[in-house]
């Protein structure tokens, strides 16, 4: 699905907004579409099953009424075929008059065919009497007379045909019982025209397509208004995600601003404060010792070496600045000796006792991991300093089996209640820290309280290089 969307995207150049609901209307087209096939088949077959079963019952009704018919038929010349002769021929007469007047409804009326094939009595179709219809056929090729005879020698049953309504002059499906007479040699019979029920049934057939249809049509309106549904929901969706997104991206570009405008500010803080005045007290002691040169004065061998003493202490402070903005051991040595170097520098600078502790790393972490974990643990020693209040901080690096993990703890006053890294309280060291590990997929997890806080931050395995092999010269 992905790809033929993704197929899709290329070929017709679908943005990232519209990618998104082929996404989500797709699969919920395809759905209803298959849940509508389905609902259709089965009502189909659950329809054809009662349809089948309508007309069979409507047909051995019809079949019912026709064997009543013959028992009626039989009853009114019983007495006269029980005591004639086979060749009586009065009393054939006689039955076949009275076969003649028993009519019934439009179309209902009693034949007989004798077992050659010749016609004795059909008062609806008068054509047809004494002639010899052996062979005889409907329209579809279905033998009428050779089989109402056959049916007749062997006791009696059904058989169905096309024949001619005696009212409209139109074939009809017709269902014929008939009996045998088999002292005379007479197949004695009635039909009955079953049109009606064929109509019924087509009339049921067509009931149900017209309630697939309609059904159909209702999925349809359902299925686009939910689609309908899912474009304004995801157009305002769309909307709003634009409009928190442009609100976010504001307030990162003005953080990122404040976030420059401070380092800068701290940096011009550090040339001004430090720099600048071992600077230019190094300056007044160069002139003092250019004067006392000048005049001859021994004590100009003692104002060169304070000046230079100076301009050390300035070097070292823009050694120290930078290894603030890079530090090279970070690129050097890896992350573990960095941090060492940066909890002895804070102990020394703050008077907070430091402890470090770690694991050998070997450099496994990449540049990102590497970075994104000294800043947090300088930005969290920069806010113990500065607010905590601590004595004693803690460091622990660590590999397991989820990623590497940086653990800082204090046992200051903690933080102020619900200041987190996500709360509007916060300042920028806890949202820089925060942005940094989720810019690695990793996690940062911060727990306060009036004993001491403590900070974990967690960096996946996919920032853990893989171990180097050793080779033959190493081993």
């Amino acid at each position: 699905m992905l790809r033929i969307i993704g197929w899709l995207g290329q070929r017709i150049s679908l943005s990232y907004a519209q990618k998104l609901f082929v996404l989500a209307t797709v699969p919920l087209v395809l759905a209803v579409l298959a849940i509508s096939l389905l609902v259709a088949n089965q009502s189909r077959q659950l329809s054809e099953r009662e349809i089948a079963m309508l007309e069979r019952q409507m047909i051995d009704a019809k079949k019912a009424e026709l064997k009543n018919y013959i028992s009626i038929a039989r009853k009114a010349f019983f007495n006269i075929y029980g005591r004639a002769a086979p060749d009586d021929e009065r009393a054939k007469l006689e039955v076949m008059r009275i076969l003649a007047t028993m009519l019934y409804g439009q179309d209902g009326y009693f034949f007989v065919y004798d077992y050659d094939g010749t016609n004795l009595v059909s008062p609806r179709q008068t054509e047809l009497i004494n002639g010899n219809w052996l062979g005889l056929a409907d329209v579809n090729g279905v033998p009428v007379v050779d089989a109402l005879i056959e049916t007749a020698r062997t006791g009696g049953g059904y058989h169905t045909y096309m024949w001619e309504k005696p009212s409209t002059g139109e074939t009809a499906q017709m269902v014929s019982y008939v009996v045998g007479l088999q002292d005379w040699r007479w197949a004695v019979g009635t039909g009955i025209f079953i049109d009606d029920v064929l109509d019924t049934v087509a009339a049921a057939r067509a009931e149900t397509e017209a309630r697939v249809q309609r059904t159909f049509l209702w999925i349809g309106l359902i299925t686009f208004g939910a689609l309908i549904l899912v474009f304004l929901s995801g157009l305002f969706i769309n909307i709003r995600e634009r409009r928190l997104a442009d609100a976010k991206l504001k307030q990162l570009t003005q953080r990122i601003f404040d976030t420059q405008e401070e380092e800068r500010g701290r940096v011009a803080r550090e040339l001004h404060d430090s720099i600048s005045q071992m600077l230019v007290g190094a300056r007044y002691i160069l002139e003092l010792a250019q004067r006392r040169l000048a005049g001859g004065d021994p004590r100009a061998n003692e104002s060169l070496t304070k000046g230079i003493s100076s301009l050390n202490g300035a070097m070292q402070e823009v050694r120290r600045i930078s290894r603030d903005l890079r530090p090279g051991v970070l690129d050097d040595l890896g992350l573990g000796p960095a941090l060492k170097s940066l909890t002895e520098e804070f102990q020394k600078r703050t008077g907070i006792e430091t402890d470090f502790e770690t694991v050998v790393f070997r450099n496994r972490l990449d540049q990102d991991a590497k970075i994104a974990l000294y800043r947090v643990a300088q930005e969290a020693l920069t806010n113990i300093d500065r607010h905590s209040g601590a004595t004693k901080v803690t460091l622990r690096l660590r590999g397991h089996k989820r990623g590497g993990l940086l653990r800082i703890e204090d046992n200051g006053h903690g933080l102020a209640e619900g200041r987190t890294p996500n709360s509007a309280s916060s300042g920028f060291g806890l949202r820089n820290m925060q942005e940094r590990m989720e810019h690695l997929n990793g996690t940062l997890r911060i727990l306060s309280s009036g004993s001491g806080t403590i900070i974990e931050a967690e960096v996946p395995l996919s920032h853990l290089l893989p171990p180097e092999r050793r080779t033959k010269a190493s081993a």
